[in-house]
């Protein structure tokens, strides 16, 4: 009885010393995942900056929108008023 018990200590031991031995492919997979964080934090940065022109260029164009109509609107008070003053 005295011998199973310490020959399962002993393959319990063992495994437990196994297991944790293996520590190389566990510092090789979090290096792995933290190059992955490196790289996505990167493309993110990367977006932000796209968007942030995009943004500033939807802001131009709408400003240029705006003023296009502004000037329409003008030039068609100076078409209406001229033609009000050809009256037959």
């Amino acid at each position: 009885m005295n011998k199973k018990v310490l020959m399962i200590a002993g393959v319990a031991m063992t495994a437990l010393l196994g297991g944790c031995a293996n520590t190389t492919a566990l510092e090789e997979s979090v290096a792995n995942l933290g190059n992955k964080v490196d790289q996505l934090s990167a493309e993110v940065s990367s977006l932000k900056s796209d968007q942030s022109k995009l943004a500033a260029d939807v802001k131009d164009t709408k400003a240029a929108a705006m003023d296009a109509q502004a000037e329409a609107s003008r030039a068609n008070d100076r078409i209406d008023n001229m033609a009000s003053s050809y009256k037959k």
